[in-house]
């Protein structure tokens, strides 16, 4: 889901980083990018349709009495243009107030609907953090992203305006880039490494301390992690199952132990194997199956928990439920049946003669 995301953004998405990111590579401490940088790449890199600086910070939006903490992003016009995200209502930034004059923003759909409910927003003022911002337009809803985040809960001002108001620094904390149609991002790639390597005097030979991505390396990226984790999770996962299954299976072979005369009895009146097989499958499996309720019922709570204390939308998926309802119920069947066979196949006579 999140590869598809990325894909949704498009293929002339670059993104520009301080430090070293990837597979085999640590992140590294190194300068951010200044203003120059950005006017730099603009003028000096061609067949690029949109170069936005990105700050963010997360700041309590309040108006009225009402408040939220939300995530302000410090870009421009061409933030949104690089992104394809159109306005709903009112207008975007002027070029004076992108050059840092009158603090402004644009508010996504959750910010306005927790906000201003049904007042309308465009015109207000509203307060971020210690500064009073008047609202111009309302983003267009994209809902929940592939990783889970309300890409509506935002607030977007110029990035002058943050840098000063909000963030205290010049510094730009990342770098996004849309390149034209047509144009190929790996000669994109290429020219803003070598623009960056010369203004940040960085000698050949040495490695860049800063990165440059575009869609295709980052979905490559996020799918190696994906599969990493799929994998770890998974040997977990195998090592509980085994674990819980020995479990099962002891105690079904302590309870066939201590029900040996039971045993004898049902087989000595006229039951036959397989229905002694049955009966102790069955309990194996009503056993595990419990355990699976339980297991299911308390993820999913711990899960509630927690997305609601990230302020993540809840999303559980039935057929997960189902398929872990269905490894609980095979697990008690195979851990179970070495115990119910056991039982089965005991001779009557003996088992009378227990004690």
């Amino acid at each position: 889901q999140v590869t598809t995301e990325i894909s949704k953004l498009g293929t002339n998405l670059l993104f520009v980083r301080p430090g070293q990111f990837g597979p085999g590579r640590a992140a590294t401490d190194a300068k951010k990018f200044t203003l120059r940088d950005l006017d730099a790449i603009r003028e000096q890199v061609p067949g690029l349709r949109a170069v936005a600086g990105i700050n963010q910070s997360s700041q309590t939006v309040v108006f009225s009495g009402q408040s939220r903490q939300t995530t302000i992003i410090g870009s421009g016009n061409d933030y949104l243009v690089a992104q394809n995200w159109e306005l709903a209502s009112g207008r975007s930034f002027l070029p004076s107030e992108e050059r840092g004059g009158q603090a402004v923003c644009l508010i996504g759909e959750t910010v306005r609907s927790r906000l201003f409910g049904s007042t309308p927003a465009v015109d207000q003022t509203i307060r971020v953090g210690n500064v009073a911002c008047q609202v111009i337009g309302l983003l267009d809803k994209k809902g929940q992203s592939g990783m889970g985040s309300d890409q509506d809960d935002v607030v977007m001002m110029p990035l002058k305006v943050f840098q000063r108001r909000i963030g205290g620094s010049t510094d730009i904390s990342s770098i996004m880039l849309s390149a034209e149609d047509g144009v190929s991002t790996a000669k994109v790639q290429a020219d803003v490494e070598r623009l960056l390597r010369e203004r940040r005097k960085i000698i050949a030979g040495r490695d860049d301390d800063f990165t440059v991505n575009d869609m295709t390396q980052m979905a490559a990226t996020l799918t190696g992690t994906t599969t990493l984790m799929t994998g770890l999770l998974g040997a977990v996962a195998a090592v509980s199952l085994l674990v819980g299954g020995i479990g099962i299976m002891n105690i079904m072979l302590v309870s066939v132990t201590e029900r040996t005369r039971e045993i004898g009895i049902r087989l000595a009146i006229g039951a036959v194997e397989r229905q002694v097989l049955m009966q102790f499958l069955v309990e194996a499996v009503t056993l595990s199956v419990f355990g699976g309720v339980v297991g299911i019922a308390l993820g999913l709570a711990i899960a509630y928990t927690a997305v609601t204390l990230m302020s993540v939308p809840f999303v559980a998926s039935p057929s997960i439920i189902l398929l872990a309802f269905a490894f609980s119920a095979a697990i008690g069947m195979v851990f179970g049946y070495f115990p119910a066979r056991r039982a089965a196949q005991m001779n009557p006579i003996d088992a009378l003669r227990h004690e």
